[in-house]
């Protein structure tokens, strides 16, 4: 120490950052702040401040270094304030400060990244540099053409993707875990498609599952003892992707892609591009919406800038880049709209009575921005016509914020709503809807065409309503068996419904894109084949051996399953809200409600336990690991909770829309469930 202030003494300081300003915060349960800068000719000396959560643990290890525009890296030397390579526990003020003193930084660098190490959670604050200086950003077209990439006729295409390999000196026990997972969705799907990889003993693992067009995803574990974690990979539908998993020269275990698309984008994958977490300042903004647009603007403008950098920094290739640049934008897209989707929680207070959430409008000037189409401006940046932002694991996301906007739907509902304020739902009415969702899609995204977005998002409404209008389609046929009216009086009634005959040809002649378009009648298809109104369950699976011992358990009767989590607000509160009318359900003889929920250990956690008691008590639940659930997730295909299946007496899984979807309709849909399938 006392060399070490010697040294500092007879250093030079040439510049000194007062509160530097930096791009993004990365795997941070908090916030990680540079307070000063210190340059000199013998170190650059970093001030930081550590905030996070009282009582939570953390470390900084010896690895840790700066890293310039050129990628050059400026390793740690010495710390002070914290141990390196210790745990530290957050103090009660949930602030830890600490100097860090690096290899000096050359006088030319105008901004650096600290990164914690190489492993895959490392900390890192990117982008530091002085708030004063003027950080040059290209626009987005100037970066399109100087990446040139021309997308493949067959991008979108239909078919199997298989990722396979091996970890070189897999061991169980001593890496913690057996399989991985990849919550994966494709948008042209009605359910999502949680995916497990099995590891084998040898280390060898293979996956095989369908894609509609490329994807860049990643199979994980939270479970690993190793610091391996993520097994990130890009693939195009038809392809066998070849990965090893091996330690590196610096003692790390590191994907290797051995063939295909993924050996393409290689530098991509392995990549510091942190895309989301240069969004989050956006994506977590408190202002108001009058606010939001100048943070909208920086947090672009260092999109932009970093895209430049890691392009310079890793030589990427014109398709590492514009899947980057495609990357970014549905990140940035997806921000905006969690903007909004957190400022309406903002502006709303919850109250929960009896088991029931109430909302209360606490800012009713902030609340009616909400429905102002022009305050989402920020998205007309984005280029929602690019097919590669399709491949972004985050775009079924933005496609969900986007369908759902609160502008569009309210919109869709104005033009069908009667001077009564009842919402009319007739053919005629869905008709308006339809073409009020394009108009709002139009001007939200800032488009004179109906975009690919739009029409994926058009799509996906046609896939949620395609079961109430199948339901219709029964009803036209006992109307068109009536003998009572005239037959000009029955087909104005049936060209009145929102059956399928009436509104699939609407949608269906929405979707210009000629792929949009055949995934459109390749669903209807699909579903028009589906002639068994339940399905049996896989054999040799251990998830479908499970719902066959609880089926056996209670012969006899319907399994009405709610599949939940501690974590899950919406699923405590429809738990918490039945419980009345579970108390009834629980009288009939026909039915029996299996509660299952996945936590860390089996049997689950103290607070698991003390809620079953207060809410559960007396009712079927089951606790199993969160590997486990995963497994019923790929099964029954979800991602998100709560989620309920129902399975036949003879343990046979009932089709989609004659599922109940919670217990408010409860009666109503076990009565029209028991007769259908007599």
């Amino acid at each position: 120490m006392l060399a070490l202030v010697t040294l500092t003494g007879q250093a030079k300081v040439f510049k000194t950052i007062k509160a530097p300003e930096a791009m993004s915060c990365v795997n941070v349960s908090g916030d990680l702040i540079a307070r000063e800068v210190v340059f000199t000719d013998t170190a650059t000396t970093v001030h930081f401040t550590m905030k996070c959560p009282r009582g939570y643990t953390f470390q900084f290890v010896s690895a840790s270094y700066l890293m310039d525009e050129n990628a050059q890296r400026y390793a740690l030397r010495s710390c002070e304030g914290l141990k390196l390579n210790t745990w530290v526990t957050s103090p009660e003020s949930g602030i830890t400060q600490f100097t860090m003193h690096f290899e000096p930084l050359p006088k030319k660098v105008q901004i650096f990244d600290f990164i914690e190490g190489d492993g895959s959670r490392a900390f890192m604050l990117l982008g530091i540099h002085d708030k004063k200086a003027k950080i040059k950003a290209p626009t987005l077209q100037e970066l399109q053409k100087a990446y040139p990439y021309s997308v493949p006729a067959d991008w979108f295409t239909t078919d199997t993707i298989t990722i396979k390999g091996r970890i070189e000196g897999y061991n169980a026990e001593q890496f913690g875990f057996t399989t991985m997972e990849c919550y994966y969705e494709d948008v042209f799907e009605n359910d999502a498609a949680t995916l497990v990889l099995d590891i084998a003993a040898d280390g060898s693992f293979c996956k095989k599952f369908q894609a509609s067009y490329p994807i860049r995803h990643t199979f994980h574990t939270n479970d690993s003892k190793v610091g391996f974690g993520q097994l990130p990979f890009f693939a195009r539908p038809g392809e066998t992707i070849d990965i090893t998993v091996k330690k590196n020269a610096y003692g790390q275990y590191e994907c290797y892609y051995n063939n295909g698309s993924s050996k393409e984008v290689e530098r991509l994958l392995k990549g510091h591009l942190k895309s989301w977490d240069l969004v989050h300042p956006l994506a977590r903004f408190q202002g108001k919406f009058s606010e939001m647009s100048q943070v909208a603007e920086r947090t672009w403008q260092n999109m932009l800038y970093r895209l430049q950098l890691e392009a310079r920094r890793y030589q990427l290739t014109p398709l590492e880049m514009q899947l980057a640049i495609a990357e970014q934008q549905v990140c940035y897209a997806e921000a905006v709209m969690d903007y909004a989707l957190y400022h309406e929680n903002n502006v709303k207070k919850y109250e929960q009575r009896d088991g029931v959430y109430y909302a209360e409008i606490t800012d009713s000037a902030e609340w009616l921005e909400l429905s102002k189409i022009e305050n989402y401006k920020a998205l007309h940046r984005v280029d929602f016509n690019n097919p590669l932002m399709l491949t972004s694991s985050s775009y079924p996301i933005t496609v969900n914020r986007i369908q759902y906007a609160d502008p569009v739907r309210k919109r869709m509902y104005a033009v069908c709503t009667n001077e009564e304020g009842e919402v009319e739902m007739d053919a005629h009415s869905e008709k308006k809807m339809l073409e009020a969702a394009l108009a709002g899609f139009r001007e939200l995204m800032g488009s004179k065409d109906d975009n690919l977005m739009a029409q994926i998002c058009t799509y996906k409404n046609m896939l949620s309503n395609f079961n109430s209008w199948r339901s219709s389609e029964e009803f036209c046929a006992r109307l068109q068996a009536d003998t009572t009216q005239t037959e000009g009086e029955v087909q104005i009634d049936v060209a009145s419904i929102s059956s399928l005959s009436n509104m699939m040809p609407l949608y269906l002649g929405a979707l210009s894109h000629s792929y949009v378009h055949q995934k459109g009648e390749a669903f209807y298809a699909a579903k028009m084949a589906q002639t068994e109104l339940s399905t049996p369950l896989p054999d040799n699976n251990p998830a479908a051996d499970l719902i066959r011992s609880l089926s056996a358990k209670y012969p006899g009767r319907f399994l009405i399953i709610d599949f939940w989590g501690m974590g899950c607000g919406p699923c405590r509160s429809a738990i918490q809200s039945s419980k009345a009318k579970r108390a009834e359900i629980a009288k009939r003889d026909d039915v029996k409600l299996v509660f299952i929920a996945g936590e860390r250990i089996s049997g689950g956690s103290d607070a698991y336990k003390k809620y079953v008691a207060e809410w559960l008590a007396n009712e079927e639940t089951i606790c199993i690991p969160d590997a486990e659930f995963t497994r019923l997730q790929e099964l029954f295909r979800f991602n998100g909770i709560p989620h309920y299946e129902a399975i036949t007496p003879d343990c046979r899984r009932v089709r989609d829309d004659l599922q109940p979807h919670g217990f408010y309709n409860f009666d109503y849909d076990m009565q029209r469930l028991t007769e259908k399938l007599k």
